[in-house]
C-alpha cells in the first residue's frame, strides 16, 4: 500500500509527463505545420530550443519518478541531483520568457496553449516537485559545475550551427542582428543567471534540509 505522500508524488509525476507529452508533440505538429524550410532542417530547429530541450528532459524525468517512487535503485533521470539540474534549467526557461520573450510577439490559438504549457506550466510543475517532493540533502555546493555543462554546450552548439545555416533559435542570441560580441555577452549573461539560480537551489536544499532534521529532532 503507498503512503499519501508517495501517491501524491506519483499523481504529480502523471500530471507532469502527460502535460509535457502533449506540449511538445503539439509544439512540434504547429512548428511542422508552419515551417518555413524542409522537413529535415525544421526538426533540427525545434530540438534546437532550449525550452524543447529542457521540456524534454523534464518529461523523461517525470516518466522515470511515476514508474516506482520508492525505489531506492533510480534511473539517471530520476536521481535527486538530476532532478536539481532540470529545475533549475526549467526556472530559467520560464524566467527568460516570461521577463523578455514574451513581450516580443503575441501567440495565438494552439501556439499560445503550447507556449504557456513549456513556459510556465512545466517549470512550475518541476519547482513544485523538487520542493514538495525532491531529496534535497545529496545536493552540494559542488554539485553546481556539473549542471553547467549543458546550458554552455548548448550556447557554444547555438553559435556554430547559428553560423552555418544563419539560424539562431532567440532574438538575443542573433548574430546577424546584434553580432557577435554582444551576443557573447547576452550569453555570457544567461550562464551567470544559470549559476545564481544553481547556488539558489543548493541553498534552499540546505536550509530545507535544516529544518526537516530539526523536526526529526524534537
Amino acid at each position: 500500500m503507498l503512503s499519501q505522500s508517495v501517491k501524491a508524488k506519483q499523481f504529480t509525476a502523471i500530471i507532469g509527463f502527460l502535460i509535457g507529452c502533449f506540449a511538445l508533440l503539439l509544439q512540434l505538429y504547429l512548428i511542422i505545420q508552419n515551417r518555413t524550410v524542409g522537413v529535415t532542417e525544421t526538426l533540427i530547429r525545434y530540438f534546437s530550443f532550449f525550452t524543447i530541450t529542457s521540456n524534454i528532459l523534464t518529461t523523461i524525468c517525470f516518466y522515470c519518478i511515476m514508474g516506482n517512487p520508492q525505489s531506492d535503485a533510480k534511473p539517471f533521470f530520476a536521481r535527486p541531483k538530476t532532478i536539481a539540474a532540470i529545475t533549475v534549467y526549467m526556472f530559467i526557461v520560464g524566467l527568460i520568457y516570461n521577463t523578455v520573450l514574451r513581450f516580443q510577439w503575441s501567440p495565438q490559438g494552439y501556439q499560445k496553449i503550447a507556449d504557456e504549457l513549456l513556459h510556465v506550466v512545466m517549470p512550475l510543475l518541476i519547482i513544485i516537485y523538487w520542493l514538495t517532493f525532491a531529496v534535497k540533502n545529496t545536493l552540494e555546493w559542488k554539485s553546481i559545475f556539473p549542471w553547467l555543462i549543458f546550458p554552455f554546450a548548448y550556447c557554444v552548439y547555438t553559435l556554430i550551427r547559428g553560423e552555418i545555416v544563419h539560424f539562431y533559435p532567440y532574438p538575443f542570441m542573433d548574430v546577424n542582428a546584434f553580432g557577435l560580441t554582444t551576443v557573447l555577452i547576452n550569453s555570457l549573461y544567461v550562464c551567470i543567471a544559470f549559476f545564481v539560480v544553481s547556488i539558489l537551489i543548493v541553498a534552499i536544499a540546505k536550509v530545507l534540509t535544516k529544518i526537516s532534521m530539526g523536526k526529526l529532532t524534537t
